[in-house]
């Protein structure tokens, strides 16, 4: 099988994962906004941010350098397995010891009994993070298909059963610990591979000398994150944070699908071509117009949309974050931008750069959130949004310089889709004040109006100015 028809392979298997996982998702998500208060959300957020620290550092990128390691064998794969079990280990005994001070942090009661119950993730996914890793980098998607879709669904019923019997934040806490568990046992049922008592020093150290680096990125990257939801958690209420998650979840679930998809594909694809240049230029080039041209119009229409769709989806106790939703849909578009031109300097081993690169971003991001906590969330959110396109611009500067593709050259690509998704904006908008006044009370025929105005018309201005991801998208489904 040739790259391409392996890659285009692994996209409909990921994208498929992907794209059901998150639908099962939503519908939950939905209807537990519904069965349960704000608040409840708003606690599960404030923790957030200590377990996915302790997620990255107990992994410390070893993983990650598997995938990229072409010549992994068995002692690669089991010495980064109980490095891992180890550290889940670790990391949880320490979550627990920590976990009175975190809810004094908070001044939220009860909090230190759901984050010790919830860090058990700590261990449990520890136990297939080798199995996942060695499917990743077979691009073997379809086994994780079959085990992840299960997984979420049965998490999702149970989840949806305790909240209708009242059992309020537990309910997102066991609906975590459940889904991790069977992706666990699934992942030890169809793996073939299996750990040998094994701990190579040497096979430590190689992979140690690339992951800590990752893992130092990794760990800005989550604490930058989430420092909005430890300021909103610490200065505001524990409601206030929950129309925030809320907001931050739904309208990055576009953003998340298509991020972890291109994310997961690309890492292992650009790795067998990491020698050359050219290519790599010309498969990154194309991929990212591909991946704006549909990622900048969903949200931009988000944007145009966001009441009605919170009332419809939410009811209307959600209101207060309909404008937290529109600011956060905006600062997504770059998103999937980051984490792909990040592949970049992964596949070749400039996990140094990166480091660097996250260092200094979020020296300035830190300085910008100083300035602008004093407006308050509304300063926050704007300083978010400003950041992910400053952000993309600090690291298409190093990534395109290794591959011969220029910031001044990348942004030239993709302002085609940006211009073409404001257009269709601006005509939703002209339209409004005809269209409107016959919708109101009628959320779902506002959001299908709207909507298909603005795919309408973006279609029409894309095909009308030849948009270059049209054109490609046109090829390959008619396989030119």
């Amino acid at each position: 099988m040739s790259l391409k028809e392996k890659t285009l392979a692994a996209l409909a298997w990921a994208f498929s994962q992907q794209i059901s996982a998150q639908v099962i998702n939503l519908v939950v998500n939905i209807l537990l906004a519904r069965m349960l208060m704000p608040a409840a959300f708003g606690m599960i957020a404030m923790l957030t941010v200590f377990i996915q620290v302790a997620t990255s550092l107990l992994d410390s990128g070893l993983t990650s350098s598997l995938i990229r390691d072409t010549d992994a064998g068995q002692d690669d794969y089991s010495t980064v397995f109980f490095f891992n079990l180890g550290g889940g280990i670790i990391a949880y005994s320490f979550v627990f010891m920590i976990a009175p001070a975190v809810q004094d942090f908070y001044h939220q009661a009860g909090l230190a009994d759901v984050l010790r119950v919830y860090a058990l993730v700590f261990v449990i996914n520890a136990l297939f993070s080798v199995q996942n890793a060695r499917l990743t980098a077979q691009m073997n998607f379809k086994i994780q298909l079959l085990m992840h879709i299960p997984s979420v669904a049965g998490a999702g019923l149970l989840g949806l059963l305790l909240a209708y019997l009242g059992f309020g934040v537990w309910s997102l806490v066991w609906m975590n610990l459940f889904l991790a568990l069977s992706l666990a046992v699934l992942h030890w049922t169809f793996s073939a591979w299996r750990p040998s008592w094994v701990f190579s020093m040497a096979c430590f150290r190689k992979h140690f000398r690339f992951g800590y680096k990752m893992t130092l990125t990794g760990l800005l990257e989550i604490l930058y994150r989430n420092l909005y939801v430890l300021l909103i958690g610490k200065y505001y209420s524990a409601a206030q944070l929950g129309y925030y998650a809320r907001a931050d979840s739904l309208s990055q679930l576009p953003v998340v699908t298509v991020s972890t998809v291109i994310g997961k594909v690309t890492y292992p694809m650009f790795s067998g071509i990491q020698s050359d240049n050219l290519r790599l230029k010309q498969l990154y080039r194309k991929i990212m117009q591909q991946v704006l041209f549909w990622n900048a119009p969903v949200l931009i229409c988000l944007t145009l949309i966001a009441e009605p769709l919170l009332v419809l989806l939410l009811t209307e106790k959600w209101l207060p974050a309909v404008p937290y939703f529109q600011i956060l849909a905006l600062a997504g578009i770059m998103y999937p931008l980051h984490a792909y031109n990040l592949n970049i300097l992964k596949v070749k081993g400039r996990s140094d750069l990166i480091l660097r690169l996250e260092v200094i971003k979020k020296l300035v991001s830190v300085g910008g959130i100083a300035v602008a906590l004093p407006f308050g969330i509304y300063g926050l959110l704007f300083f978010q949004l400003a950041f992910s396109f400053l952000g993309y611009g600090i690291n298409s500067m190093y990534s395109g310089r290794l591959i011969g593709y220029p910031a001044k050259e990348q942004i030239a690509d993709m302002l085609p889709s940006f211009a073409s998704s404001g257009l269709s904006a601006a005509v939703c908008m002209l339209a409004a004040p005809y269209m409107y006044p016959q919708l109101s009370g009628s959320p779902m025929l506002h959001i299908i109006y709207t909507a298909s105005l603005f795919f309408l018309a973006y279609g029409v201005v894309s095909a009308a100015f030849r948009v270059q991801p049209a054109i490609d998208l046109k090829n390959l489904i008619l396989k030119k």
